[in-house]
């Protein structure tokens, strides 16, 4: 069963639904501040102390050692008794490969977290390559389970759940793990330990693109400013100055120096992505998909014409932020609107920063309406040395943001964010613990069995938080404040409706161009994202002739994970429906919202929708999401009117 689950996000902040004018909903229990008299702020802390999960890299290399020594006792134990299977040999097999995970899982944890705050250390690198080895010998030692209940008819499964009363309680894991693939299973042990090899590679590849991409990708070189200052251009600084220098020559410098980089990294990125392209389709034809987008189709409950149904509403309707862009040109009191002047926040003072605990305090004071168990999981999480808070680029630390489960200890998520005290920092926040509380939720309910779920279910609690921020921000903070937040808010939607769809949109023509080509180089790939995203962006901004090509940082790119990017887009069109039932009825929609983030993976996808919510997901939630940016724009408008009149 192995479980290598990480939830790696790159902030891509969302929206927030509007049910009239931004009206807040009626406090429960006529509380209107709940939670926030709970959260001591000197408790709050800002770095990761890894120690609770192990003393020290050497006891963590003691317990790899040990995993490594035991890999096989399972192929031992119960190989003999599947040459004639029963309920109970079935279930002690379970039993004993869930036990084996959790402390796999510990230790991925581990590796991947200390190679994350510098991609760098030897010696991490190394032993996280080491634990990646470790899965995938785990995975060749035991596939003869997987072989076998992959092939077995609903009659043998039938026996088996007859034979052995206990097996009840896996059968939804069962059912998603193994039965239902059974026309996409490995043909034998061979086949399976060529498809963990194939698996290896993957993830290979994917550690050595986050770091080229830490180290040179997102590392643009210096500019001069027109005060005379040496400003060197990374993925944290690139954003801190777009979003808070008023210059706009400034902006355009530092804007050029990382568009024609990118440029020039595409050739090297390039080369990993062709070979990471021809490996997923190689290893999702090895079991009978057509490709690699069939294979994450089919593992998300989804069809293609889901997909593609919302790409054609996103780019027939890409004239809905129009408005927003004219309402940013007049307000920046400029003639035409460039790419470098999308993210500067329209406030009076674009470079004024919060400290992380005061934003902190913000982030728990919006989940006021929530169910305690939010408070309870928000807390922990904060006060318990499991965010590690503060950009590190120059010492290799990773430019992404994330949470990672540790759902089998039953703690909270280690969160990784690199925080700068800008807005859209604290839309990470929520965005990160959106995740962390999640995780927690469904560690305490369930077994660590059921712990997960698609990417696009993992994203709604995350987008839904953003969505509480808001209402938060928009209540609480100055006019001119608002203004600025809701603006970088509508934005967002335009950085994860469009544009995360135009991404998977993407991955999916160029693994289809190398399928075709066989070799394809960077200029290739550049092309190819100027053409998809002319379809997708909106005539009032004077983009360059050719689009910015952003796709040699996006690491969701090159994850195992394929396809990642598109979750976004369709997560954000659940929240906004989930958002407006809450806004109708908090105290309802809370007992739903809990036993719907609780459930994990209990149910499908599908069904837990549709139990909890009566949504499904088709043309009508895209357009619903859509028919939402229209709203909040007349909001921005209003609110800027007001700000005018005061």
């Amino acid at each position: 069963m192995i479980l290598i689950g990480i939830a790696v996000i790159i902030s891509v902040a969302t929206a927030t639904v509007l049910v009239a004018p931004i009206e807040a909903a009626q406090p429960l229990n006529g509380s209107e501040n709940n939670t926030s008299l709970n959260l001591d702020p000197s408790k709050i802390t800002t770095t990761w102390n890894l120690s609770f999960l192990y003393k020290d890299k050497y006891a963590a290399k003691a317990e790899y050692e040990l995993l490594n020594m035991t890999v096989n006792e399972i192929n031992q134990t119960f190989r003999p008794r599947f040459s004639n299977l029963t309920g109970t040999t079935l279930l002690d097999y379970i039993q004993s490969d869930e036990n084996y995970s959790k402390s796999f899982n510990v230790l991925y944890a581990y590796a991947n977290a200390q190679n994350s705050l510098d991609v760098n250390d030897l010696f991490f690198q190394e032993f996280l390559s080491d634990v990646q080895n470790l899965s995938t010998e785990y995975v060749k030692a035991n596939s003869f389970a997987d072989v076998l209940l992959k092939s077995l008819p609903r009659s043998k499964w039938d026996k088996l759940f007859a034979e052995e009363p206990r097996l009840e309680k896996y059968r939804s894991y069962l059912e998603a793990n193994y039965i239902r693939f059974v026309d996409h299973r490995p043909k034998n042990e061979t086949h399976a330990a060529y498809l963990a090899d194939l698996s290896n590679q993957l993830m290979k590849l994917d550690t050595n693109a986050e770091k080229r991409i830490t180290n040179n990708v997102t590392q643009a070189g210096k500019i001069t400013l027109e005060n005379g200052e040496q400003y060197a251009v990374n993925f944290s600084s690139y954003y801190d100055l777009l979003m808070t220098n008023i210059d706009r020559n400034d902006r355009k410098k530092c804007y050029d120096k990382r568009y024609y980089h990118l440029f020039n990294e595409s050739n090297e990125m390039g080369k990993i992505y062709v070979i990471k392209s021809k490996l997923d389709d190689k290893y999702a034809r090895e079991l009978n998909y057509s490709d690699a987008y069939d294979a994450m189709m089919f593992d998300s409950y989804l069809n293609a014409s889901q997909i593609d149904e919302m790409n054609q509403v996103l780019k027939e309707r890409r004239g809905d932020f129009d408005r927003y862009y004219e309402f940013r040109t007049a307000k920046m009191g400029i003639r035409e609107l460039a790419p470098y002047d999308l993210f500067l926040q329209l406030m009076k003072n674009p470079d004024r920063k919060t400290n992380y605990t005061d934003a902190v305090e913000e982030m728990h004071t919006s989940l006021a309406l929530m169910d305690p168990e939010f408070d309870k999981a928000f807390i922990k999480t904060v006060t318990s040395n499991s965010i590690d808070v503060y950009p590190n680029p120059d010492h290799g630390k990773q430019s992404i943001q994330y949470a990672q489960d540790l759902c089998a200890l039953k703690r909270p998520a280690l969160v990784f964010l690199n925080y700068k005290g800008l807005i859209d920092d604290k839309s990470t926040i929520a965005h990160e613990m959106g995740h962390a509380i999640d995780f927690y939720l469904m560690g305490q309910s369930l077994d660590y069995i059921y712990c997960g779920g698609t990417t696009y279910e993992m994203e709604i609690p995350s987008t839904f938080n953003e969505e509480l921020f808001m209402d938060y921000a928009i209540k609480n903070y100055d006019r001119d404040t608002a203004v600025a937040v809701l603006a970088s808010h509508i934005y967002n939607y335009a950085r994860t409706m469009p544009r995360q769809a135009m991404i998977t949109e993407f991955e999916h023509k160029a693994h289809q161009l190398v399928s075709q080509k066989g070799n394809v180089s960077g200029s290739d790939l550049n092309a190819l994202w100027d053409s998809i995203a002319n379809e997708y962006k909106s005539d009032k901004v004077a983009y360059y002739s050719r689009i910015e090509p952003e796709w040699p940082y996006i690491s969701h790119i090159y994850f195992t994970d394929n396809y990642y990017t598109f979750n976004y887009a369709l997560s954000e069109a659940i929240t906004l429906s989930l958002f407006k039932k809450y806004k109708e009825n908090p105290e309802e929609f809370n007992k739903n919202y809990v036993a719907y983030l609780s459930a994990g993976t209990t149910m499908t996808p599908p069904e837990k929708l549709k139990k909890y919510f009566g949504l499904e997901i088709n043309r009508k939630i895209f357009e619903d999401a859509m028919d939402i940016v229209k709203l909040r724009v007349n909001q921005l408008e209003e609110l800027n009117n007001e700000t005018k009149s005061n």
